[in-house]
């Protein structure tokens, strides 16, 4: 009988342990180097992921001049290029740019992790331009893939306005300014 009155006793002492523990856990000469330490290692665990992952395979025609920059200090940006053959409205157009966008950021976020990083600090520069049809469009992808710039192309649903499969807008980079616009810089802006 005095064992069953003791144990709720001990019960209290091990609550109040544990609630000291938490307190002196939180108190901000623990908490804020703790604090450190955990975002400190979520930076080694974040941008090492895998040495060997590769970016978008490249064409065996074409030479391997980077157009990716290497080092921190060159602009990126990033071309988004419309077909205008197939008449889109413009909120199929700006619908058909994010997926591209986007799309491009998830390749990124498996292959290129280092460069999508440096692209965000840029401020993520995309500029909308356009081209004719389907043939200028594979024209454009193969020239940007020979000197190295990732490429993404956006195949429709075929829910509104074009046919399923249609191939609406091309993603060029990001890459070096100067890379880019050795593609893209004589498309019309949109």
């Amino acid at each position: 009988m005095l064992d069953s009155w003791r144990q709720p006793a001990r019960v209290v002492k091990k609550q109040q342990r544990e609630e000291t523990w938490l307190a002196a856990s939180l108190k901000p000469e623990n908490f804020i180097p703790g604090l450190i330490v955990g975002f400190l290692l979520g930076l080694f665990v974040d941008f090492p992921r895998s040495k060997n992952a590769r970016g978008p395979s490249l064409p065996n025609s074409c030479r391997q001049q980077k157009g990716v920059s290497q080092s921190g200090d060159e602009e990126l940006k990033m071309v988004l290029v419309v077909r205008q053959d197939l008449k889109m409205g413009t909120g199929k157009i700006a619908s058909q740019c994010a997926h591209a966008a986007s799309g491009m950021y998830a390749e990124l976020m498996k292959s290129q992790l280092s460069l999508l990083r440096r692209w965000e600090q840029c401020g993520q520069p995309k500029i909308v331009v356009t081209c004719k049809n389907q043939p200028e469009m594979n024209k454009l992808k193969h020239a940007a893939e020979c000197i190295g710039l990732p490429t993404f192309i956006v195949a429709d649903a075929g829910r509104t306005q074009v046919l399923a499969g249609s191939k609406t807008v091309l993603a060029i980079g990001p890459g070096k300014k100067a890379s880019v616009d050795s593609v893209t810089g004589k498309l019309r802006l949109l």
